[in-house]
């Protein structure tokens, strides 16, 4: 039977709690700016930080509710949020979350060949997930990014293909200013859902589908994707709680950090270029699965598939966690910078204009 007192799945010292927070916080400046969500960050931090894959996903969702719900809003107040595509999207996005989660529970049960615990077959399953998913998102935004030759618009080829076949029935969703068929939204809805249910991560399908498949402005799908993970968030946390996979302490110490952070990511957004912020979140995603990878074979030789001397176990897990950190680090500074660079240039043009008119 389920713990529904939230288990404790990892001793939280001050140093554990701290990185946990600063997850939070680096996750909620990635959310703001590019409506990820974050999780592509925090779930990953929270398993080099010797967290089970299947609870760091769980308690990563359950943060994701409220922090989505402040994303969103802020977004809201800005236009930037299709309430009528984001309903669409979640019509099938409980059935992907609602699988992902059986999926992940079970493989959970799988005993290890080296110490005969649990987890590791979780472990390995989502962080292959998260490999193949991320790259393969991160280096089509890089292609797409280098072929506009300076061009800010992403590209409509997509968009544009799928208009053409006419596959009704066609929905119009006026604040994305865009015409979509209802069998795209149901694909896009399902992986989105089956993606955050597996992975924390649904906002690496749900935006890039919305601006490259949809052809939605790219400030329009961070906002809408953020409004979609407040549901989604909710459902997938509610799913994990009732089978146990929750850890309240966690969610708590990545409520503290991230709900800061949004709030700098969502203002970058105002700031920033358009071709900034797709480039920021296909450079911080690859960094990010290359630090997966290097997981890896950890999971491997706790289920008996490689051998290899368990001191490569904590140098592997090091490099793992120092470039996660990295990843998210230098993304959060690219973000700063470029909003600070914008903020005086505001201030530079104001400052001349009351001179002018002060002449």
């Amino acid at each position: 039977m389920p713990n529904f007192l939230f288990q404790d799945f990892i001793v939280l010292d001050f140093w554990t709690a701290a990185q946990v927070a600063l997850l939070g916080f680096i996750g909620g400046v990635l959310s703001g700016f590019i409506g990820s969500g974050g999780a592509f960050f925090m779930t990953p931090g929270m398993m080099n930080l010797g967290v089970p894959g299947v609870v760091a996903v769980g308690s990563n969702i359950s943060h994701k509710f409220g922090k989505a719900l402040m994303g969103s809003r802020k977004h809201g107040e800005m236009g930037n949020v299709d309430t009528k595509l984001g309903i669409f999207l979640l019509l099938t996005s409980f059935i992907g979350i609602r699988l992902a989660v059986w999926i992940n529970t079970t493989l959970f049960g799988v005993a290890d060949t080296h110490g005969g615990g649990k987890g590791a077959a979780a472990d390995l399953y989502i962080s292959l997930v998260f490999v193949c998913i991320l790259s393969a998102v991160a280096i089509s935004m890089l292609r797409d990014i280098v072929a506009s030759r300076g061009d800010e618009g992403p590209s409509r080829r997509i968009a544009d293909f799928l208009g053409r076949m006419r596959l009704s029935p066609v929905i119009i969703f006026p604040v994305a200013d865009v015409k979509v068929s209802l069998w795209v939204l149901s694909i896009v809805g399902l992986a989105t859902g089956y993606l955050a249910g597996t992975i924390g991560v649904g906002g690496f399908i749900g935006v890039p589908a919305m601006i490259y498949v949809f052809g939605v402005p790219t400030a329009v799908a961070t906002g809408t994707e953020l409004f979609l993970a407040t549901f989604m968030g909710a459902f997938g946390a509610l799913n994990y709680v009732v089978e146990g996979f929750v850890d309240l302490r966690l969610v708590v110490l990545l409520y503290f950090g991230s709900l800061v952070g949004i709030y700098v990511g969502t203002y970058g957004t105002r700031m920033v270029k358009e071709i900034v912020i797709r480039l920021v979140t296909s450079v911080v995603i690859l960094l990010c699965v290359v630090s997966r990878a290097i997981a890896i074979p950890v999971y491997l030789r706790q289920l008996g598939f490689v051998d290899f001397d368990e001191v490569w176990v904590g140098r592997l897990n090091g490099a793992s966690k120092g470039m996660l950190f990295v990843a998210g680090a230098s993304g959060v500074v690219v973000i700063i910078f470029n909003v600070v660079s914008a903020f005086r240039r505001q201030a530079s043009i104001r400052r001349r204009l009351a001179e002018t008119t002060g002449a």
